[in-house]
């Protein structure tokens, strides 16, 4: 086994904890539809999750892929550079909207409750940003696997 191919399995097993843990979201949201008294201990579990899990999973994500793009054999390829492009979209959108939403959420479940119009209002935008952002990193992973053009 090689130090590249060891970085490789490394930067794979990021891709499944970060893409994962996005994932999971949507099943936390729906358990906490069929019981509303646990959805606070569900939006900061994956706040918690997203901020000490995921997020970090991404980062790390772009510097092993990045290194492997400089020293591997692929280069800046057109999948490559595209993945790039999706990667800052993932970025805007799940940092600069997901996670705000999801924290502003939070301080209206803690001051007006689950039952006010804020958090209602909040939890739909934080559905829309997570699927977005979901959508996204899928495409990512698709350009990574299928690499569709060269």
């Amino acid at each position: 086994m090689t130090w590249y191919t060891l970085l490789k399995f490394v930067h794979v097993l990021l891709a499944i904890i970060a893409v994962g843990s996005n994932i999971t979201y949507g099943v936390w949201n729906a358990l906490a539809a069929r019981e509303p008294a646990h959805e606070p201990f569900v939006v900061r579990g994956i706040a918690f999750i997203d901020r000490r899990v995921a997020n970090p999973a991404y980062g790390l994500l772009l510097i092993t892929g990045l290194v492997l793009v400089a020293v591997g054999k692929w280069g800046f390829r057109g999948w490559v550079i595209v993945a790039l492009i999706l990667f800052v979209l993932l970025i805007v959108v799940a940092i600069g909207f997901y996670s705000r939403v999801v924290r502003r959420q939070i301080q209206a479940l803690e001051t007006e409750g689950q039952a006010s119009a804020a958090y209602k209002r909040l939890s739909g935008q934080a559905t829309s940003y997570g699927i977005a952002s979901l959508v996204i990193a899928l495409a990512i992973v698709f350009m990574m696997v299928v690499k569709p053009f060269p």
